[in-house]
C-alpha cells in the first residue's frame, strides 16, 4: 500500500526510497523538529507474533539508546494503526555495496570504513547488543565520508529463538522459514555474511558480528565475497568449512597484515576471533597508519604466537591436545628410565599404553557410527557414506532445518575428537539416478534406506 502523503504522528511521509526483506523505507518530514528522516515500515509476517514483537520493541529502544558517529541514531519506535515503524537518521550517502560495485573504495578508504564500524560495534557491544546482520547493503557512507552502521537491533525480529518458550527445541523450523520467506535474491546476501554459528542456529556472541564484519572487510578490498556458492545451503557449508582464499592472493598489491586481520575475523571457532571490537579497531588503525606512511612492521611476538596457536589446532592431527599427549609421554618415559624401573613393569606400561591408544585411535569411528544412526533417523536420508573425514549424506531433498541437525552432530563430534582432522558434513540431493547407482557400488558407503534398491548394471554387449 502506497503510504506517501501519509502522516503518522508527527512525521509526514513524502518520497519511496526503497524496499526490503524487514520493510519498506521512506524518506518522511519530522514536523516537529523540521527535519528529514528515513521512515521504515516493518513488514506484517514480521511483526504479526506479539512475544516476538514486545521483545524486538524493547531491543530496539536499547539500541536506539546507544549513540556513536558510526551508528544510524534511531529516533522514535511506535505502532500506529496497526504499523509499526521506525524513524532513524536521514543518511545521503551511498551503500557500500554500491560503491563496491562502482569501484569507488580505496585500499585507506575500506580500512577507515571497517575501523569507523568496528568502533561503533564497540560501543554497543559494552551495552550487551548484537547486530546480527552486519553487512555491505546496512552500512551507508555519507557524502563526506563518514559511515553509519543501519538497522541495530532490527535483526532480532528475524532470530528464530525469539518469541519460543525455552522447551521448545526446534529453531531449526523458524530458520528454514526465515531463511525462504525472504525476497529473491536477499536469501544469498544475507546468508554470504553470516558466522557459522549463525548459519548453524546457534547461540550468539559479540564474535559473530567480528565475523560478518570481516566478510565485509574481505568484500570491500578484493571486491567479491569469501564465502558463496550456488544455492544458500552451498553457501552456509562454504561459510561452516572452507578456508578463505588470502585477500593478498586476489589483489597482489595489498598489505600481509591486512590478510591477518582478516583471517583472525574469519576464523571458525568464535573464541579465535576477536574477543571485542575494540582490538579489532586497534589493529586497524594501527594498520591505517601503516597504510598512511607507507611503513610495513614486522609481525609481533605476540601475533606470531597467536598464529602458531592457530596453525596447530587446525593443521595438525589433534591440534594442541596430540602435543599435550605426546609430551606427557615422553616424561612419563623419561621417569621411568630415571627411576630405573624394571623391564617387566615397563613392557605392562607398553601393553596398557597400546590398549589406550587402540581405544582413543578408535574413538572417532566409535562417535562417527552414532552419528550415522542418528542420522538415518531422517527420513528424507536415502544413503550415508563416510570416506576419510567427509560424511556425505545423499538425500531426496535438503531442506535447512535438515542441514542445521546434521551439522549440529557433527560440530558435536567435532568437539569430543582428541586426535585426528575433524568431520566434514555434504548433502547432496543433485545426484542423477545413473549417478546414485554407481555411489552405491562405492567403498564407504555405511547406511542404505529399506526402499532403496540396488540396480543390476547394464549389460556389455560385446
Amino acid at each position: 500500500m502506497d503510504m506517501v502523503g501519509r502522516t503518522f504522528k508527527h512525521y509526514k511521509i513524502e518520497e519511496l526510497m526503497g524496499k526490503g526483506g524487514m520493510g519498506v523505507v521512506y524518506r518522511a518530514l519530522d514536523t516537529k523538529l523540521n527535519r528529514q528522516v528515513a521512515f521504515k515500515v516493518l513488514t506484517t509476517d514480521l511483526t504479526a507474533d506479539a512475544i516476538r514483537l514486545r521483545r524486538f520493541l524493547q531491543e530496539a529502544r536499547s539500541a536506539a539508546a546507544v549513540s556513536h558517529p558510526a551508528i544510524a541514531q534511531v529516533y522514535d519506535i511506535d505502532e500506529v494503526d496497526n504499523t509499526v515503524f521506525i524513524a532513524m537518521e536521514f543518511i545521503d550517502g551511498k551503500t557500500v555495496s554500491e560503491l563496491i560495485a562502482n569501484r569507488e573504495l580505496d585500499l585507506i578508504g575500506s580500512v577507515e570504513i571497517a575501523l569507523q564500524v568496528a568502533e561503533g560495534l564497540s560501543k554497543a557491544h559494552k551495552t550487551k547488543i548484537i547486530h546480527r546482520d552486519i553487512k555491505s547493503d546496512n552500512i551507508m557512507v555519507t557524502r563526506d565520508g563518514h559511515p553509519k552502521l543501519l538497522d541495530f537491533g532490527l535483526a532480532k525480529l528475524l532470530d528464530p529463538n525469539e518469541g519460543l518458550e525455552k522447551t521448545e527445541t526446534l529453531p531449526e523450523q523458524a530458520a528454514t522459514r526465515t531463511m525462504y520467506q525472504t525476497v529473491p535474491g536477499t536469501v544469498l546476501g544475507t546468508i554470504a555474511y553470516m558466522s557459522p554459528e549463525q548459519a548453524r542456529g546457534q547461540e550468539l556472541s559479540y564474535s559473530s558480528d567480528i565475523f560478518s564484519l570481516g566478510i565485509v572487510l574481505y568484500e570491500m578490498v578484493s571486491g567479491e565475497l569469501p564465502f558463496k556458492g550456488d544455492s544458500p545451503l552451498d553457501t552456509m557449508h562454504s561459510i561452516a568449512f572452507d578456508e578463505v582464499r588470502p585477500v593478498t592472493v586476489i589483489r597482489k598489491n595489498l598489505p600481509p597484515e591486512l590478510h591477518r586481520i582478516i583471517s583472525r575475523c574469519l576464523r571458525k571457532r568464535p573464541e579465535d576471533r576477536y574477543q571485542e571490537a575494540a582490538a579489532l579497531a586497534l589493529e586497524l588503525k594501527h594498520l591505517k597508519r601503516d597504510i598512511e606512511s607507507g611503513v610495513q612492521r614486522p609481525m609481533s611476538a605476540g601475533h606470531r604466537l597467536q598464529e602458531l596457536k592457530y596453525w596447530l589446532q587446525t593443521s595438525l592431527p589433534g591440534g594442541e591436545k596430540i602435543l599435550i599427549i605426546v609430551a606427557a609421554l615422553l616424561i612419563v618415559v623419561a621417569v621411568l628410565f630415571i627411576a630405573n624401573i624394571q623391564w617387566s613393569t615397563l613392557v605392562g606400561i607398553g601393553l596398557l599404553g597400546f590398549f589406550l591408544y587402540r581405544y582413543i585411535k578408535n574413538r572417532k569411528n566409535r562417535m562417527l557410527n552414532r552419528v550415522v544412526a542418528k542420522a538415518a533417523r531422517y527420513r528424507d536420508v536415502r544413503a550415508i557414506r563416510i570416506r576419510d573425514n567427509l560424511l556425505t549424506l545423499i538425500v531426496d531433498r535438503a531442506p535447512a532445518s535438515l542441514y542445521i541437525r546434521i551439522n549440529s552432530l557433527v560440530d558435536s563430534l567435532n568437539k569430543k575428537l582428541f586426535t585426528g582432522k575433524p568431520v566434514e558434513v555434504n548433502l547432496r540431493d543433485d545426484l542423477s539416478p545413473e549417478e546414485f547407482q554407481q555411489m552405491l557400488r562405492e567403498p564407504g558407503m555405511v547406511y542404505v534406506r529399506d526402499d532403496v534398491v540396488l540396480e543390476s548394471p547394464p549389460s556389455k554387449s560385446g
